[in-house]
Order: structure tokens, then C-alpha cells, then sequence
């Protein structure tokens, strides 16, 4: 199973349905959860009931692909997307459980398969001791790749005197140096072929020292921890480890957007959340240190004139809104919409219009779980380009 990428989601939330609507099928198939396939079949029939009689051969498309057996020993969710008008369909298998969802839209709906790729980046875990070095590849808590170096050091006997002894350990010294050493470019023909988002070292204090000033500038920047593990872990303990790892780097990297956000709104905040100003007229948003907006009708704006660089959003954050059929102008209050005058439809869900927008413009887009900080300023936010 070949993973998720970025441009997976993109190519997919670029795709409309031109003579007919898109059904979007998130499935949870985790054998933990759901043993029998029987059991997540019924999840599925449950969902598509609600469909309509509009998509029926898209319903047909869907139960048939579904029904036809699925490879569970690595597969946990399932991204179905079927158009049967424009004959589309398209499915994702992943290695990580998805929350059962149904939706029927113009577009697919891609905002769990954007938060899978958000989430689940690359990351390496290299181990290491004098003799032995590990590499393991993780993505989404998959192994992807495993390759392991060893260079036995030379033994020295005791019966030989201590001009000997001394000649072996000093010989052995640079061995193991030399060990380290190709360890590392070992790692980086890996992060060559395939880059890594991040990097964690693990073994002796001394040795992780060592191989850190041996790594390529490249890979040290990619450096989030450095653990205390023996080259004999298992892969599972690694994993854990690892996993560990990369949920505190996750738990950063969403607190630190969403100061940035909050820095960026600064005093302008109240009236870019559509809260009365206590004082003076706030800022023209986007000036100064205005470089941030917070709140759902301010965000999509922002979208619609191409000033996002990064979009930030709760996770469970719904909510209707209009949607453009000429210029695809997103907005919370229609008919008509306010940059081109002609008729806009209802959108169930604008928040996953504004993702998928966002993604089509290239936009950075984080989805945080449970950000008090974030639920204050409106559960969305962009940080601008200009």
C-alpha cells in the first residue's frame, strides 16, 4: 500500500463534478474494532442509506468495491470518492483508522485524508551503538523501511601485554568512529531517495553525541529527539517510542501556529472575530502586525482574495455557509454572491469547502484537536500572505 501524499489529497480536492455531485465514503475497517467484515459492511449500509436516490449508482459503485474484499493486514480506513456521471472513483487505503462519514458535494471530501497526511509525516529513528547501527522508517505508525549496519571491533587478549591491549583499543576507536561515520551517510543516501520530515537518534549518550556531528547539516535540522535505546529494541519498541516522539512534536508545532495566530490578530482580535471594538476602530486587517484573521467570515474573505499562507482550523469545526457557483467565493451570508453578484448555493459543511480551497491554492492547512486558544479566537484562523 502505497502511502498518502500531499498531492493525493490536492489532485482530489481539485477534482468537480461537472454532471453530477461527488459521494465521499470515509469507512472505518479495523480489524480491532471490526472483526468480521460483515461488521463494518453494516457501517457502510447505515451511511449509504442516507444518500439519496440521486447517487444511486454511485451507491451501487461504492457497496460493490467494498463487498469485493478488502486486504486488512495493513489497511485500518478507507477514502472512497465516486461521480459516476464524470466516471470518477477513486479510493485510498490507510493504515490509520477514519471516522465514518458520508457527504455529497460538487467536490470531494478530502479533510480527513488532508489531517492523515497533516498528521502522519515521514520520520526516521536512527539507533546506534560502536558495533551496530538500526534504520527504521516510520509513516502514519507503519514501517516503511528498516536497514541495519554492523562493524564488529577487533578483540584484544589479555595474555598479550599492555602494548597490545592499548593497540587494540585504539584500533578499535577508530573503527568505531568510522562506524558512526558511514552510519550517517548511510542515513543520508535514505534521506535522498525519499526525504524525511524528521529525525530522531537513540543509543549511548556518547555515541548519539558522535553521530550527530556526523550527520549532514540537512538531516541535523531535521533532528526532534534523541533517545536512550539499545540497537536490540524490538521494532514495536522503537515504534512506541518513536510514536511518543512524534505526538510531543505535533502537540508543538499546533501550539506554536496557534500563537502565532494569536500574536498575529493582537489587538485587532475582537473586531475580526465580528466582536464590537471597545475602544478605537481596529486595524485594516493585514496591516502591520495584522497579520492575522480570525473567525469564519474574516477566513474565508481571505481565501476568496488569495491572501492565505496558512489556514488553521478545529478538527470537528462544521458549519453552513454559500458557495459561488461562477467564481467559487465562499462566504457565511447569500444569495448573492459579494464579489461577482451571481447566485451562490448552499454549503452544508463551508469549513471543508474552505480546506478544500485552501489546498487548491496551496495553502498550508492545520487541523488542531481540542486548542482552547483556537475555540477562543472562533475555531478558525489564517495566518496571510499579505
Amino acid at each position: 500500500m502505497a502511502p498518502i501524499t500531499p498531492e493525493t489529497v490536492r489532485s482530489l480536492a481539485a477534482f468537480k463534478g461537472t454532471h453530477g455531485p461527488v459521494v465521499s465514503l470515509y469507512l472505518d475497517v479495523d480489524g480491532q474494532r471490526y472483526v468480521r467484515p460483515r461488521d463494518y459492511e453494516t457501517q457502510m449500509d447505515r451511511l449509504l442509506r442516507r444518500a439519496g436516490t440521486g447517487v444511486a449508482e454511485d451507491v451501487r459503485r461504492l457497496v460493490a468495491r467494498v463487498r469485493g474484499g478488502l486486504d486488512r493486514s495493513h489497511t485500518r480506513g478507507l477514502a472512497l470518492f465516486s461521480c459516476a456521471p464524470d466516471n470518477f472513483f477513486e479510493m485510498v487505503q490507510l493504515p490509520v483508522p477514519v471516522r465514518n462519514q458520508l457527504t455529497v458535494n460538487q467536490t470531494p471530501h478530502v479533510r480527513q485524508l488532508e489531517a492523515v497526511v497533516e498528521r502522519y509525516r515521514r520520520y526516521g529513528v536512527l539507533v546506534t551503538d560502536r558495533q551496530r547501527a538500526r534504520m527504521l522508517v516510520f509513516q502514519a505508525d507503519e514501517l516503511r523501511d528498516r536497514s541495519e549496519l554492523f562493524d564488529e571491533l577487533p578483540r584484544h587478549d589479555d595474555d598479550k601485554g599492555d602494548w597490545r591491549r592499548d593497540h587494540v583499543r585504539d584500533h578499535a576507536a577508530v573503527i568505531a568512529q568510522q562506524h558512526v561515520r558511514r552510519a550517517a551517510q548511510a542515513a543520508f543516501r535514505l534521506h535522498q531517495q525519499r526525504p524525511l520530515d524528521h529525525l530522531i537518534l537513540a543509543g549511548p549518550d556518547q555515541v548519539v553525541h558522535e553521530m550527530e556531528r556526523e550527520l549532514h547539516a540537512y538531516l541535523r535540522a531535521r533532528i526532534v529527539a534523541r533517545l536512550r535505546l539499545s540497537t536490540s529494541a524490538t521494532d514495536d519498541e522503537i515504534r512506541t517510542a518513536a510514536i511518543g516522539v512524534e505526538d510531543q512534536v505535533e502537540g508543538r508545532r499546533i501550539h506554536e501556529l496557534v500563537g502565532r495566530l494569536r500574536d498575529a490578530i493582537g489587538a485587532a482580535g475582537p473586531a475580526l472575530l465580528g466582536m464590537p471594538e471597545p475602544t478605537a476602530p481596529a486595524a485594516p486587517i493585514g496591516a502591520g502586525a495584522g497579520s492575522g484573521v480570525a473567525g469564519l467570515e474574516s477566513v474565508l474573505n481571505a481565501l476568496c482574495e488569495h491572501r492565505v499562507d496558512t489556514l488553521i482550523v478545529s478538527d470537528d469545526f462544521e458549519a453552513p455557509g454559500w458557495r459561488c457557483r461562477e467564481c467559487d467565493c465562499l462566504t457565511t451570508v447569500g444569495p448573492e454572491c459579494p464579489v461577482c453578484g451571481n447566485p451562490m448555493d448552499t454549503a452544508e459543511d463551508v469549513v471543508e469547502d474552505a480546506i478544500e480551497a485552501a489546498l487548491n491554492q496551496s495553502v498550508r492547512v492545520a487541523q488542531c484537536d481540542g486548542n482552547s486558544d483556537l475555540d477562543a479566537l472562533g475555531r478558525i484562523g489564517a495566518l496571510l500572505r499579505f
